[in-house]
């Protein structure tokens, strides 16, 4: 088990690096892994850190889409398992955005159990970023079409983790209340 801890920090390190130029869309411009940790971190939470595949997906959840690493190269250096995962809640940026949204959507309840963990997590944390650093340039309308959208997903992986599913409830609410106050 020791093994695959140190395994995980070495997920994190790789993803510090591979996403070491991207910023968050946010105000703040935080370092994206700063999400990548924060998702992590969910995850290890809502497993009692049973699961540290689960957590090495979770660092690793954008590389593919975000930075153009390949699945064959997560395969070898994490393993089959987490490549899985990762492919798992990986969006085809091949298609257009509303569709990749929609698909989201109604893949959302298909999903196995432990990529509804990720997806959860990483939808928790996209909305505590639009809580503290919303992005500049989004209209009241996007943000709330965001946090519907967010919302939608979320429901179809209910059932996953009542912990995690409350931090997606409250990071929600949070949301909606610091949007529509800074609308105000």
């Amino acid at each position: 088990m020791t093994e695959r801890w140190v395994t995980v920090l070495k997920a994190a390190d790789a993803a510090a690096r591979w996403h070491m130029h991207q910023r968050r869309k946010g105000e703040a411009q935080e370092p994206y892994i700063n999400h990548l940790l924060e998702v992590a971190q969910l995850v290890a939470e809502a497993t009692g850190g049973r699961d540290p595949n689960l957590v090495i997906a979770a660092l690793l959840h954008d590389a593919i889409e975000d930075c153009g690493v390949s699945r064959d190269e997560i395969a070898a250096t994490f393993g089959e398992d987490v490549a899985a995962l990762v492919v798992g809640v990986t969006d085809d940026k091949n298609l257009k955005q509303e569709v990749r949204k929609k698909l989201q959507v109604d893949g959302a309840a298909h999903q196995p159990r432990r990529a509804k963990l990720l997806k959860l997590a990483d939808k928790t944390s996209n909305l505590r970023s639009m809580s503290a650093s919303p992005p500049a340039n989004w209209s009241l309308e996007r943000k709330l079409d965001y946090l519907a959208w967010a919302r939608a997903v979320a429901h179809g992986l209910r059932g996953v983790n009542p912990w995690l599913e409350g931090r997606f409830d409250a990071a929600a609410e949070t949301a909606e209340r610091a949007v529509r106050a800074a609308a105000a």
